[in-house]
């Protein structure tokens, strides 16, 4: 099946997956979010498929703009449900692709200590994995 995206789209797809990697990364008060960051995207650069190439192309599209975690997360959260259900709508497989992707690299950027995640990152992993799976 072939998937066709516009720049909106692809714009939602990045600023939700970058997103998700922000969120935790502010979630992350005890360690580095720094680090966390930098593990997180990197997990997003090693996507592949039609989500890899959206991820990796260079744009300036994305929207991670805010002053405090509640309103990041309130353009983030709605970007993740949408972009699963765009990508529902024309491919269920790269809507899975998709929500994989964003999961490893939470998972990777929350790992960033090698030590168990705290509350709050624990709290922001089940919310984004929510919004995933809402669409």
């Amino acid at each position: 099946m072939s998937v066709t995206l516009t720049d909106q789209d692809k714009a939602t797809l990045r600023t939700a997956a970058y997103g998700a990697v922000s969120l935790i990364s502010v979630a992350d008060v005890a360690g580095s979010p720094h680090k966390a960051a930098t593990h997180g995207s990197v997990a997003l650069s090693t996507a592949t498929g039609l989500i890899g190439h959206v991820l990796a192309a260079k744009s300036k599209d994305i929207n991670l703009y805010g002053k405090t975690v509640a309103e990041l997360a309130d353009r983030v959260l709605p970007a993740l449900t949408e972009a699963v259900s765009r990508l529902k709508q024309q491919d269920p497989a790269e809507a899975g692709n998709f929500r994989d992707t964003v999961i490893v690299a939470i998972e990777a950027a929350a790992r960033a200590h090698q030590a168990q995640p705290s509350p709050t990152v624990a709290d922001m992993t089940r919310k984004i994995t929510e919004a995933l799976d809402a669409a």
